[in-house]
């Protein structure tokens, strides 16, 4: 099962650094001949600079990844939904810690990942990139809410989870087709434990005719599968 974090980084000459911004330059003066030290000579070796230090972020560990994706896939959510959200310094606000404004961004790569997935399921990458540019049929927000549990500070990595569900309010009663329901989870790897959970729901949108629409049998069958994974999971955690 491959996580996703957020490491794109950005340099204000308007270009993307590459491995290559990070490696000596042929005029540069190389002292080290030990490979380990010289990632010109081995790359692994600037792969693994790359990769998060355990010894200065031991919430990267991989029991506690593994630990947090046993949590929430035991909860009943979406394993296809799974996102993993950096958190940066510049994420704090003056009450030192993580803004609450920041959450329903990382709620968002979470929901996009997830849509994505459906996408894919459906009709593969044509399908997916389709509903993420809003072409066709394909899900837009309506309403979103936020129970925040614990506040999050840097250093830390949030793993963040969705699953739909059916709401059997009054108020979505007459909307079924239409409205789908989704619950997400923000799971600390730092605090191991669940941090922030979000309630929103989300509407089929015909982008075309721009209205709320029925997305079909082979949506919901798939939707239904998930739905069905989900309780099914949650009802025996």
């Amino acid at each position: 099962m491959a996580l996703r974090g957020i490491h794109t980084r950005r340099v204000h000459n308007h270009r993307n650094i590459t491995p290559a911004d990070l490696l000596p330059s042929e005029e540069q003066d190389v002292p080290s001949t030990d490979a380990s030290l010289n990632p010109r000579k081995d790359s692994n070796s600037l792969l693994k600079w790359l990769e998060p230090n355990i010894q200065h972020l031991p919430h990267r560990s991989k029991a506690i990844a593994e630990e947090a994706v046993k949590k929430l896939l035991g909860l009943g959510y979406d394993p296809d939904s799974l996102w993993e959200q950096e958190i940066v310094w510049g994420d704090h606000d003056s009450f030192q810690h993580v803004n609450n404004v920041r959450y329903v961004r990382f709620f968002e790569s979470g929901r996009l990942k997830w849509m994505s997935s459906l996408g894919h399921e459906l009709g593969g990458h044509t399908k997916a990139s389709a509903m993420l540019k809003g072409k066709g049929v394909s899900l837009i927000l309506k309403s979103l809410s936020m129970d925040y549990k614990a506040p999050v500070t840097y250093p830390d990595t949030l793993l963040i989870a969705h699953q739909p569900h059916r709401d059997v309010s009054e108020a979505l009663k007459n909307k079924a087709k239409t409205h789908l329901p989704v619950r997400a989870v923000a799971y600390s790897y730092a605090q191991k434990r669940i941090v922030t959970a979000s309630d929103s729901v989300l509407v089929w949108y015909d982008y075309e005719k721009l209205r709320p629409c029925d997305p079909g049998e082979e949506m919901w069958a798939v939707l239904e599968k998930r739905i069905a994974h989900g309780s099914k999971s949650s009802d025996t955690s």
